[in-house]
């Protein structure tokens, strides 16, 4: 079968950013089926296609992928305006392939919630087969966070997301939260099924050229972030605990943040007033160079803002690299991802806006290395056993092309 598959900001190894839709789609091609990948231009993805755009669009075959992708340049640093500009203009593109491509299967991932655009119009116009994968449940995240404030607004994204949720014949949540969402929203629960993000053991776990920014010492324990610096990502806090350490002496801890986004600059001022030199920000790095980073990082950090939709409702690439890694796992807020370290082991939770808790959590990690160590095995084990990406893809590919049968 051939699957048309709508992913914006889907990126090969070689960029800066998830790679989830390219783990699922090399799974479904080696189980015989044909993926045209459609996608945008994002900063930090890449795509492997290195040809001139033509009429603002460029085709290319990558590890057996068909590529199809749109010259619509996307950055975390942009406006919400800017950026829903840049969905919209994506969705209305990827519908004129909706009728002109050959397919048997629509599949469409968010975010945003406009890729379940094209899906719709594949049900409707074309009787096609329809899979949604839902990565963040809108509008409930932006409304919660009180970035979408406009009721009128919010109600669009509310009928959109209902439009995707009931054209689609099966659907794909990432989190326990994401499946209950869509099931509320009047969805048949034998028609959803939860396929959490992976963890990409043949990348992370192999050995690596080990690497530290410069300002970190070997002795250092190193505590790293690696992903978009946004609003949902809280980090303010992560400031916060570096001046409380510093106030505390503890030179020998050092946070390494990797990534960008709109709240970056505004992170580093503040950093720059309080003279902090235990807080280091790196540019994002590819997948290999970041595996080099994990290899000589002592625990992973995983910080959201704390706003109690994220609790249950998110799947963060960042946790499942941290344990492909072997990295104990210092989490910041409650659910699903709190319960399974304290069940598991594998790190420390703390809770939320709290940086005395915090720094605490790091000096006891810094005074043990030895039972930190141990952590690590845990987090790598819960990585082979729970979250092996081979296996889980299996398991996405066995869905998605058995619609064909509903």
């Amino acid at each position: 079968m051939k699957i048309l598959y709508f992913h914006q900001h889907f990126s090969t190894p070689k960029g800066a950013t998830g790679i989830r839709s390219y783990a699922m789609a090399k799974n479904m091609i080696d189980q015989g089926h044909k993926v045209t990948m459609v996608c945008g231009n994002s900063g930090r993805a890449q795509t492997g296609i290195d040809t001139p755009f033509s009429n603002g669009v460029r085709r290319g075959i990558v590890d057996g992928i068909e590529i199809i992708e749109f010259d619509l340049p996307y950055s975390n640093q942009l406006s919400l305006l800017k950026r829903a500009m840049v969905f919209f203009n994506f969705a209305f593109k990827s519908i004129k392939l909706v009728f002109t491509e050959k397919y048997d299967i629509v599949f469409a991932t968010s975010t945003p919630l406009t890729a379940g655009i094209p899906g719709i119009f594949a049900k409707w116009f074309k009787r096609k087969k329809f899979v949604f994968e839902v990565r963040d449940l809108w509008p409930e995240l932006p409304k919660a966070m009180g970035v979408v404030k406009n009721p009128i607004v919010l109600w669009m994204m509310s009928i959109l997301e209902w439009m995707s949720y009931h054209s689609a014949d099966r659907l794909v949540g990432l989190s326990p939260g994401m499946v209950d969402g869509i099931i509320k929203r009047g969805i048949n629960p034998n028609k959803v099924t939860s396929i959490p993000n992976g963890c990409d053991l043949d990348i992370f776990s192999e050995k690596q050229h080990a690497w530290r920014p410069e300002k970190v010492k070997d002795t250092d324990l190193m505590a790293i972030f690696t992903g978009a610096h946004g609003l949902a990502n809280g980090l303010d806090i992560l400031v916060d605990v570096a001046d409380e350490l510093e106030k505390r002496g503890r030179e020998d801890i050092k946070l390494v943040l990797v990534g960008d986004g709109m709240q970056k600059k505004a992170l580093q001022q503040r950093v720059e007033q309080l003279n902090l030199s235990n807080i280091i920000f790196h540019d994002p790095v590819n997948k290999t160079k970041l595996a080099g980073l994990m290899a000589s990082a002592d625990i992973g950090l995983q910080i959201l803002a704390n706003v109690p939709a994220f609790y249950y409702g998110t799947s963060p690439n960042k946790f499942f690299d941290y344990i492909s890694a072997g990295l104990p796992v210092l989490n910041n807020y409650p659910g699903w991802l709190a319960e399974l370290i304290a069940e598991k082991q594998c790190g420390f939770t703390v809770s939320p806006e709290n940086p005395q808790e915090f720094a605490d959590a790091l000096e006891r990690a810094a005074n043990n290395r030895e039972n930190l160590k141990i952590m690590g095995q845990n987090s790598l084990d819960l990585a082979k056993t729970q979250f092996n990406r081979n296996i889980l893809a299996a398991d996405f590919t066995k869905w998605v092309c058995g619609v064909k049968n509903d």
